[in-house]
């Protein structure tokens, strides 16, 4: 059985009854780890109990494949519902899941931490195609989950967000959900004895300045402005200190968008500075919001959706072709670089 997005928060809170195995696939590593501890303390609260939670790395099923159906049928010394953990799972657990299915009766809730198991894998094949079995896809938060993410912790220490820092932390947040969780994690603890109980833009510079994701801003400037030796330094810089290829992508797809809309405005007859009150989250002045509108005035809108396409190209590339994800990233940064024209003033 396939889980789609929408139907994962109710599956986590409360799996089917009929489902004896989940198998978590993706790219995010962190995303995996955390539901399948979710789905385990549904089982059993106290994930060190050894009578009710087991482990089980991938490898022994290769050797013992009738293992996940005779721990599926056993009993636990001290009652209550077993939960078995297999991690990592690979497709040498594929023909454990078939002796699975095939068991009789049994109470056990059988989890497989998979990795990016392609379309074709074996093991996600008879996850998803098998009414007793479930597929859980785990890949890279959008911004709408961050945005709740970051607004739901921020609710749970008494804390709210400014929406400009909610717009910086978001950009800065999503490659996996283990590393959103620790920075995000940092940030209200920094914030918990404030008595403003606002995380504010300068809060979340304070805790997260220091990370890769800080230069993503030098990569969207060097970009739009058609500057490739700034541009080339930028991305050493971000790639260097772990920055996500993706979510660089995203940066510059929001930016574009933006200067999209601002465009498409001027075009539809309205004047520049209407058409900027238009744009979301800009700051009211400084240096950001000068080249943003030196930006606005200068890149025409055919060669603003060039841009879009190709940067929406590009992230369907890091998702599904398999080449490395920070070639393509820097191969659309220069693009744009390449497009970006002369300073011309529109009037």
């Amino acid at each position: 059985m396939k889980i789609e997005p929408r139907q994962v928060e109710a599956f986590l809170r409360k799996p089917d009854a009929k489902i004896r195995a989940v198998v978590l696939f993706g790219s995010d590593d962190g995303l995996i780890a955390e539901r399948a501890r979710r789905l385990a303390g549904t089982v059993c609260e106290d994930l060190k109990d050894p009578f009710r939670v087991v482990d089980i790395a991938g490898d022994v099923l290769k050797g013992d494949p009738a293992r996940l159906a005779d721990e599926f049928a056993a009993m636990s010394l001290m009652g209550g519902r077993r939960v078995i953990r297999v991690r990592p799972a690979g497709e040498e657990s594929a023909r454990a899941l078939e002796n699975l299915v095939e068991a009789g009766a049994g109470d056990a809730l059988i989890i497989l931490e998979g990795g990016n198991l392609a379309p074709r894998s074996a093991l996600r094949g008879l996850a998803e195609s098998e009414p007793c079995l479930a597929a859980l896809p785990c890949y890279p938060d959008s911004d709408e989950t961050l945005e709740s993410l970051v607004e739901a912790a921020a609710r749970a220490h008494g804390l709210s967000v400014e929406a400009d820092a909610l717009d910086w932390i978001v950009d800065r947040l999503g490659g996996d959900r283990g590393q959103t969780r620790s920075e995000i994690d940092k940030l209200v603890i920094y914030k918990a004895s404030d008595p403003s109980k606002t995380i504010t833009l300068a809060d979340a510079f304070a805790v997260m300045g220091d990370t890769a994701a800080i230069g993503v801003d030098d990569v969207i400037a060097a970009a739009f402005d058609g500057e490739p030796v700034a541009l080339d330094r930028a991305l050493d810089r971000v790639f260097a200190e772990g920055g996500n290829a993706v979510q660089l992508v995203r940066s510059l797809q929001r930016h574009a968008d933006q200067l999209h809309l601002v465009s498409g405005h001027v075009a539809a007859g309205a004047n520049f500075e209407a058409a900027m009150a238009r744009a979301r989250f800009l700051p009211r002045g400084g240096p950001v919001r000068q080249r943003f509108e030196r930006q606005a005035r200068t890149w025409p809108l055919p060669r603003l959706s060039a841009a879009l396409e190709a940067l929406l190209e590009a992230e369907l590339q890091c998702k599904t072709t398999g080449y490395p994800d920070e070639a393509i990233a820097r191969r659309v940064c220069l693009a744009i670089a390449r497009r970006a024209p002369s300073a011309r003033p529109r009037r």
